[in-house]
């Protein structure tokens, strides 16, 4: 993606973001990866509701070295996944309700739901709490993405990941309803697992069949 595009994608995903309750006010964050050198970044502490594609800054994915508005001060770590992870192009931080709920119980959350399975992978993991924007924070995050497109952040919120941003939206819309069902399921006796091998075996096929076709999950 070039340039503007990307930071005309970035300005209209924070209104959806807002609009779907998955932020609320400046807090989270979104990026997307220009190239194998730089990525466009929401700025700090900025309103998504009157950001223009001119307020998103170019920054290095080497040094933090950035063109424009001061960026997030959570690119370290979307800095991190980009260099781990070259199948990733964009990244979200959220603080849903559901999934900061079960942030703050520090539990992982297992796959309980076929789309969760697909297009998160085989459960998601809930990483170590680290203060946000320290070296700490990206090193238990990356440890707890391990295999999987989302990770809860103790005490925080989630980071989703995708092969485009609107997979990273489709992410964290999947991530918020899992979490969710996995609350609820709580008061009926505990949600109950899919077998981790067949969980594994939908996120696989998801990733190399359909997902190339069709960016959202679906039955059968």
């Amino acid at each position: 993606m070039d340039l503007l595009s990307a930071q005309t994608a970035i300005c209209a995903m924070g209104r959806k973001l807002l609009e779907n309750n998955l932020v609320a006010g400046t807090w989270g964050n979104i990026s997307v990866r220009i190239d194998t050198e730089r990525m466009v970044i929401t700025p700090t502490a900025e309103d998504y509701t009157k950001l223009t594609p001119s307020d998103i800054p170019e920054v290095s994915l080497t040094d933090g070295r950035f063109v424009g508005k001061k960026p997030s001060s959570e690119w370290r770590l979307h800095a991190a996944i980009y260099a781990a992870r070259p199948d990733i192009e964009a990244v979200i931080h959220t603080h849903s309700m559901n999934a900061s709920t079960v942030a703050s119980t520090r539990r992982n959350v297992p796959p309980i739901l076929d789309d969760m399975a697909q297009i998160i992978g085989p459960g998601v993991r809930c990483a170590a709490y680290a203060l946000p924007s320290t070296k700490k924070i990206v090193r238990v995050t990356m440890r707890a993405l391990r295999g999987r497109n989302a990770a809860l952040l103790a005490n925080h919120g989630a980071v989703c990941l995708g092969r485009d941003l609107d997979e990273a939206f489709t992410c964290c819309v999947i991530l918020e309803k899992a979490c969710r069902a996995y609350i609820e399921a709580d008061f009926i006796g505990g949600a109950k697992s899919i077998n981790h091998l067949e969980a594994s075996f939908m996120h696989q096929y998801y990733l190399r069949k359909y997902a190339r076709k069709n960016k959202e999950p679906r039955d059968g």
